[in-house]
């Protein structure tokens, strides 16, 4: 295991076992609801993709029982999450904390690549372009919730802080000096 492997949280085994017999269609509906607030909070997320605005993204959180799929559709995302593979031209393998930090800019990508913590399989291209195209949008997803959470986002601010504390898995975008 390399070192930054070793600092990168896994998700509980125990918990990712119970994860194997949930109904994954209310995850799918709930993540593309999700997507699509995102995507009308930040239109230039997907325009940034350019050419792979149509094409389908396979986010593999290894230590999870499922894959995430993410298909752009040109800024009206949906969202599939499925055990198995899944289908697309571009898959991008790691720890589900990985996955999450590198949307909040916490890790390096390629740190990550380069010491084989992330997987990128497929169209590299494609890859790079959804990377890009995150980091551009400098995404906070406990912020976003919070926003379409009308009354519950205070509680649920501090809800993501403790967890954040407690698992060390970047939930909100840290601040500069502590990022990477």
């Amino acid at each position: 295991m390399s070192q930054s492997q070793a600092l990168i949280p896994l998700f509980p085994p125990g918990l990712a076992r119970v994860l194997r017999v949930i109904p994954l269609a209310p995850l799918s509906l709930s993540l593309t609801a999700y997507s699509r607030k995102i995507a009308k909070a930040h239109p230039s997320l997907f325009r940034r993709l350019g050419e792979f605005d149509h094409v389908k993204f396979v986010l593999d959180p290894v230590d999870l029982p499922f894959v995430i799929c993410l298909a752009p559709n040109g800024g009206v995302p949906r969202v599939t999450v499925t055990r198995g593979k899944g289908d697309g031209v571009a898959r991008i393998s790691g720890p589900l904390a990985a996955l999450i930090g590198l949307v909040h800019g916490a890790y390096d990508g390629d740190a990550l690549f380069f010491s084989r913590d992330l997987v990128v399989e497929g169209d590299t291209g494609a890859a790079l372009a959804l990377r890009n195209a995150i980091d551009d949008a400098e995404l906070d997803l406990a912020q976003e919730i919070a926003a379409i959470s009308g009354p519950f986002s205070g509680p649920l601010l501090h809800l993501t802080a403790f967890i954040q504390r407690h698992t060390q898995v970047y939930l909100t975008r840290p601040e500069e000096a502590e990022a990477w």
